[in-house]
This record gives structure tokens, sequence and C-alpha cells, in this order.
């Protein structure tokens, strides 16, 4: 069964103009590598590692190449990516979009309306955005220097308003259920006709059991099929203990995120967007900080002060993102990195004391913290008060829980108990 032959069975093609309903997809674009029921890959995660392959499995063939050829973790990065967006938009009916890196979310976010100041600080284009290109706008906005080169997927048909946002951004592929014609052919032009577009079956469900090979040893578990919704969060143990529904939806986004993370992992998450990953670290309390460090800075890039940084002429776009970063870190700067950042401003800016970022971040209620296992000590509750998280969700069932509990209680924020641990390794 050839890969690069017609649409496998479920492939969806993007709503018409006219009735806006999703149908078959019939394209021969795939590229002739796929043959059979395996696919060759440039290489495994090295370039000494080859060769390389993806193996697909049983008759019906879910992926297809439309444009590029993958590597080994071009492919970890989008089937972990799409899972995110997949379960994203199951659980809110929202068009849903991830920015992946090395295996792990660098943004996720569903479609919600963009302020002003984050258009100015994300330096997106002027006029409107459709609600995929807007899910994806905010997901790569969630940590715009992670970003970079980054792994897209996103849950709904790719339009010509993402491809031509997706033509700006330095990125390596994206994985999406369907294409429009036009934004297929704006994509193949991108990285000089290399830029990797996958296409994969949103009705496509991989079996139960999920092996992985590791030093000769097979190892064999069920996959985490475990749901988010609402429900995940109602066992309040603080007071008060109302939870508004949008809040509920930001823990949403969080938590789904936190599933496909490498642990351990904290997620900070403002209306319907990751602001601050923190992943893969061996202690709860590094994540918790590189994670509100992340979201700190996010909200920050919207301070008038940042926004109305002076600029040389000519400074491109993305070291303006540079640019903001060292300007937020200034105190962390080397003189040498201080005289290379005042070199790129017209006339040197007036750096943001600690008094002025407190009240800056003072302002924003909602935010929402959630961990993929349980909070061990309080230092991790202490550490997002200062972010000014409102919300924490964590699995519960550590041995200081009293403790943790109280300190929430003691800075008015409400915290949940899941009972869900969602480790990934």
């Amino acid at each position: 069964m050839a890969v690069a032959g017609g649409s496998p069975p479920g492939m969806l093609r993007c709503p018409s103009m006219e009735t806006r309903m999703l149908r078959v997809l019939s394209t021969v674009l795939a590229t002739e590598r796929c043959v059979g029921m395996e696919m060759a890959l440039r290489y495994g995660c090295n370039p000494h590692q080859t060769p390389a392959r993806l193996v697909l499995p049983g008759e019906h063939v879910p992926l297809r190449v439309l444009n590029g050829r993958p590597g080994y973790i071009n492919l970890l990065d989008a089937l972990g990516a799409w899972q995110l967006v997949r379960e994203l938009h199951l659980a809110t009916g929202l068009p849903s979009a991830a920015s992946f890196k090395h295996t792990s979310p660098a943004g996720a976010a569903i479609a919600r309306p963009l302020t002003a100041a984050f258009r100015q600080a994300s330096l997106l284009p002027k006029g409107d955005l459709s609600p995929v290109a807007t899910a994806y706008a905010r997901a790569r906005g969630g940590d715009r220097v992670s970003s970079y080169g980054d792994a897209v997927a996103v849950s709904d048909c790719v339009d010509v308003s993402l491809a031509q946002l997706l033509q700006r951004e330095v990125s390596d592929l994206i994985i999406a259920p369907a294409y429009e014609p036009a934004a297929l052919a704006l994509l193949q032009g991108k990285k000089n006709g290399g830029y990797l577009v996958l296409q994969i079956d949103p009705a496509y469900e991989p079996p139960v059991l999920e092996q992985r090979m590791l030093f000769g040893c097979t190892l064999e578990q069920p996959r985490n099929t475990a749901l988010i919704t609402t429900e995940t969060f109602r066992n309040v143990v603080t007071s008060p203990s109302r939870v508004p529904d949008d809040v509920l939806e930001t823990l949403i986004v969080a938590t789904i995120a936190l599933k496909y993370t490498q642990s351990n992992s904290i997620g900070v998450a403002y209306d319907g967007q990751i602001i601050g990953m923190g992943a893969g670290q061996q202690s709860r309390i590094h994540c918790t900080r590189l994670a509100c460090e992340k979201a700190d800075k996010w909200l920050l890039q919207q301070h008038p002060r940042v926004l109305e940084l002076p600029y040389q002429r000519g400074v491109k776009r993305v070291d303006k993102l540079n640019l903001v970063d060292q300007y937020l870190m200034w105190d962390q700067l080397s003189s040498l990195e201080e005289a290379a950042m005042l070199s790129s401003f017209t006339t040197p800016p007036v750096p943001l004391d600690r008094a002025e970022r407190a009240a800056w971040l003072a302002q924003y209620d909602g935010i929402c913290l959630s961990s993929d296992a349980f909070i061990p000590f309080r230092d991790n509750v202490d550490r997002a008060h200062r972010s000014h998280v409102h919300y924490i969700a964590q699995t519960g069932g550590g041995l200081r829980d009293a403790e943790v509990i109280a300190a929430a209680q003691q800075y008015g924020m409400t915290m949940m108990m899941t009972g869900l641990r969602l480790f990934l390794h």
C-alpha cells in the first residue's frame, strides 16, 4: 500500500467558502519517498544515525507528506504536537495550535481574540487573522524565543491566513488535518521549497498499547488516554471555591499541554494560552521558577515602556524580539552584552525596576498554574504568588499537602486537586 497514492479514508478537505463543511481531500502531492508501509527519513536524532525510517502500522496509513522530507526529530515533534491540538480541540471545541520544540510545547493556545498590546508585542501584521491563524499566533507568542524554528500543529484546516502568517516565521514544519490548495501552495514555497508539510487523518486512533525500545529492551504500556475536562478541576481544596468558566478553559489548556510535555513540568497559562512552560527539570521548584519567569516576561512584554523601545532603523523583526528578551533580563547581562543591546537603540531605554514589574503583574487576573504531578513543598506556591498566579491545579497526594494548601489559602489562591498524574518520559 503506497502512502503516495490516493487519500486514506477520513482525510479532510478545508471547508469551502460556500458550505464551510469538511470533505475528503483528494491530492497526489505526497512525495514518492513514502513507499508501502515505511517512510525513509533524512537521519535519526543526529546526522550520523543513518539510515532511519518510520514504520507505519496496519492497513490504514494516517500520515502523508505533502512537501519536504522529514527527519526523526521532526516526526517526534509533529506527532506529539498533533496529539496536543487534537485533544485541545476536543475539549474546548475551538481551533487549537501548538508550537513544539524538542518534544515539548513552547506554546499552546486556543483561538481567542487578540488584544492590541499582544499584537504589538508580537509584531504581528496588520489586518484580521482567521481563527486558526489566531490560535497559532497565540501559541507561538507564548514563548517567542523558544518557538524559533518550531514544529507547528493546528487542529483545523490550514487556510491562507495561517499560511501567510507562517511565511514570516522561522519554522521547520506544520502538521494539520487539511489544507486549502492556495495555502498549501504558499507553504510549498517556504524554505526554498523544503518546508515540511504533513497531513494527518483526524479520525485515526492508534492502538491501545504502545511500545518503546530502549537499549535492546522493549517497554509496553497502555497509551495515556486520560481526558482533561472541566470535571478534572472540581475538587477545590481552598476557599472560596468558585472557578469561572473562562478560567476552567484556561486550566484545560495548561493541563493538556502538560500531558504532552517532558516531565517534570509546570505550565502557566492566561486567557486560554500557555505563557510559561517549565519542562524536563529534575526538581519541581526549578520547573516552577522557569515557567513563572517566562510568564513574567510574557506579561511584561506588553508594558508600555517595552512596546515603545526605540529601535535603530533597520533592526530586523527577529532581533527586536531578542532585544525585548534582553531588556527584560537587563540585570543578568554582562557588560559586553549590555553594550551590544544598547547599540541597537537610538537612545538608552530606562529599565523596569522591581516595583514597576510587580505593579504591572498585579493588574492581571485569572493567571493559572498547572502541575503534572503533586506539588511537594510550599516554595512552589510562594514563587507562583510572585507571578500573581490565582489558580493552581495539581495532582495532590504529597506528604505535605496540608502545608501546600495552607500556603495557597494564605495568598488567597484557589487550589484544585486533580488526582491525575501526567508524567511523560
